[in-house]
């Protein structure tokens, strides 16, 4: 009895911060409008502590911002700030990846994201409908993850992460609308092949190079980004990440 009573209130946390999370992005909750606690933890079923401790997080992951008289609203965004997101996520992954180079890499570090590399290449194929994009986005994640670990440094892994909590500058930001869509779906095949040269710099020790091409892989983010409200916009409402995005 005594796990289920020591874990009870962790996952009454993450279940708050699940479905919390999920109102937000979805665009349930409007940018700007106040969050009530009394009302959403009704609606999410759980008790006003573990809410809080979400809100807490979200307000970390800087999904919502804290109001001057007490609570918080759902922050928004302008374009410029989800460009600037996505290129700072590129000038981390940069760092990481020049410092990987630089610093070398441990071989079972290697190994694994050399795996993880050639796992994706039996999943990215040059035909959209024989794609598992649920699996390419599982494999994507993992190997974002696991760049952003390769240098050892602790500091620069959080900032990675706390970056790509933002939901417009995640590395699958952008992977959900892919199917269907001609342009998206190169940007996959594009994709794969900035992985593996990435990976290649790195174990070669060619830290600039390394750092140059996790920065371009980044800006793949921001091409899609500009072909959604550019040149087809009525696959914004498909992209859960701009939900927050103003204008």
């Amino acid at each position: 009895m005594v796990p289920v009573i020591e874990t009870a209130p962790k996952q009454q946390t993450l279940k708050a911060l699940s479905g919390l999370r999920d109102l937000v992005l979805k665009g349930e909750i409007e940018p700007g409008d106040r969050l009530s606690e009394v009302a959403l933890a009704s609606r999410l079923k759980v008790s006003r502590t573990p809410l809080r401790a979400a809100l807490q997080k979200l307000e970390q992951e800087g999904l919502v911002a804290l109001i001057p008289s007490g609570g918080y609203s759902v922050r928004s965004f302008t374009r410029q700030d989800v460009i600037d997101a996505i290129e700072l996520r590129g000038v981390l992954e940069g760092t990481a990846a020049r410092l990987a180079a630089e610093r070398g890499v441990a071989p079972t570090k290697l190994k694994a994201i050399t795996a993880v590399v050639e796992t994706l290449d039996g999943v990215v194929t040059t035909d959209p409908l024989a794609m598992d994009f649920q699996r390419y986005e599982a494999l994507n994640g993992e190997f974002h993850a696991l760049l952003a670990d390769l240098c050892g440094s602790e500091v620069l892994r959080r900032e990675i992460e706390r970056m790509t909590s933002l939901p417009f500058a995640s590395p699958n930001a952008f992977v959900n609308t892919e199917m269907g869509v001609p342009t998206f779906h190169r940007s996959l095949l594009v994709a794969q092949a900035q992985h593996k040269a990435i990976v290649s710099a790195i174990a070669l020790r060619e830290g600039a190079r390394a750092e140059a091409l996790a920065r371009e892989h980044a800006r793949l983010a921001r091409q899609n980004l500009d072909f959604v409200l550019e040149e087809q916009p009525d696959l914004r409402g498909k992209v859960l990440a701009l939900a927050l995005m103003s204008g």
